[in-house]
């Protein structure tokens, strides 16, 4: 089969396109043939060095069982089933995936809507109906409002009744913002002291950060007092030291690093939060956007699009299409 393997660690262009053996499924596992990956933020940390090369990329993906073993005993062969995590090699045509990290992907959702949806619609969820529960009437930031997770994080802050300050770079990625319901959006200059100005000098309850480095000093003081500093990736470098002493300055503040793994940690909590989320996109509550779709062959392009930030939305690729493009 073919898939996209990572030799060594290092930039978008380690990855490379080989034939490997396709592997059978051993106890607890399935096989899935894999008709959709998705491109996360996550397969740029592991390429950088986060995990031990040599490997196959990828972790999240929409797919058909195509083959069970030992001890699976809630999934069959034929069935539709998506994962975020569990399925380490996910740029593949074939992957092994953990039957108990396995969701089933419901009739009336599309496999490109389904891939789009599962890490960054989860971790949206998580996010703000635990991380940091949104109340109606609260105001949040959220930094990159315009990107995948943050146009479903937006949705999901405005379905519980929050209002958002999106961030945005360009006036085409406020415009995606809007499109997603961001009540008020700002560039990245001056965000504090724009922040107390539209909430009356108070600051807002919880930040949501998916940048790290470039914004973290931001964001903290864009916080109103025993305000959430919710850090929960870092596109834009690593985050610099925190003197504790600055949490009780700013107003008794608490910071958190939230990951999707302690968030889905059983197969009742995985399940709950998808079905919810796919519920969402059934329904119309949430909607998806899909910013580039890649062949397997131009999985390099796609990180390179990725850590560049010039898209808005869910990078997807296709392994069994060549034929696909952005």
């Amino acid at each position: 089969m073919r898939a996209v393997l990572v030799p060594s660690s290092g930039p978008a262009g380690v990855l490379q396109i080989s034939e490997v053996d396709r592997p059978s499924p051993g106890s607890g596992q399935v096989l899935v043939r894999v008709a959709i990956a998705g491109v996360n933020f996550m397969d740029v940390y592991q390429r950088n060095g986060a995990l031990t090369a040599p490997f196959v990329a990828g972790v999240e993906g929409v797919g058909t069982v195509v083959e069970t073993g030992d001890g699976v005993d809630d999934l069959a062969t034929g069935q539709r089933v998506g994962w975020l995590r569990g399925g380490q090699g996910s740029y593949a045509e074939y992957v092994l995936v953990d039957a108990a990290m396995a969701v089933p992907v419901p009739d009336d959702v599309a496999d490109d809507v389904a891939a789009a949806v599962l890490m960054q619609g989860v971790t949206a969820h998580y996010l703000a109906t635990d991380t940091y529960r949104v109340q109606p009437g609260d105001t949040v930031l959220v930094h990159a409002a315009a990107g995948g997770v943050g146009q479903l994080l937006t949705q999901v802050v405005k379905l519980r009744g929050g209002r958002v300050i999106g961030t945005v770079s360009t006036e085409e990625k406020a415009e995606v913002a809007r499109a997603a319901g961001a009540d008020e959006l700002l560039r990245y200059e001056d965000v504090p002291d724009r922040v107390k100005q539209l909430t009356d000098g108070e600051g807002v309850a919880v930040v949501y950060d998916g940048i790290g480095g470039a914004t973290f000093d931001a964001s903290l003081a864009s916080l109103r007092p025993r305000g959430v500093l919710v850090v929960y990736g870092n596109a834009g470098g690593p985050t610099p030291p925190l003197e504790i002493p600055r949490l009780n300055s700013g107003g008794s503040l608490y910071v958190t690093r939230p990951t999707v793994v302690h968030y889905t940690a059983s197969r009742d909590e995985l399940r709950a939060r998808t079905d919810e989320v796919f519920g969402w996109v059934a329904s119309g509550q949430l909607r998806v956007s899909i910013g580039g779709r890649y062949p397997l062959a131009d999985a390099a392009r796609a990180h390179e699009d990725l850590e560049s930030r010039r898209t808005t939305g869910k990078l997807l690729l296709f392994p069994a299409d060549g034929s696909s493009t952005i």
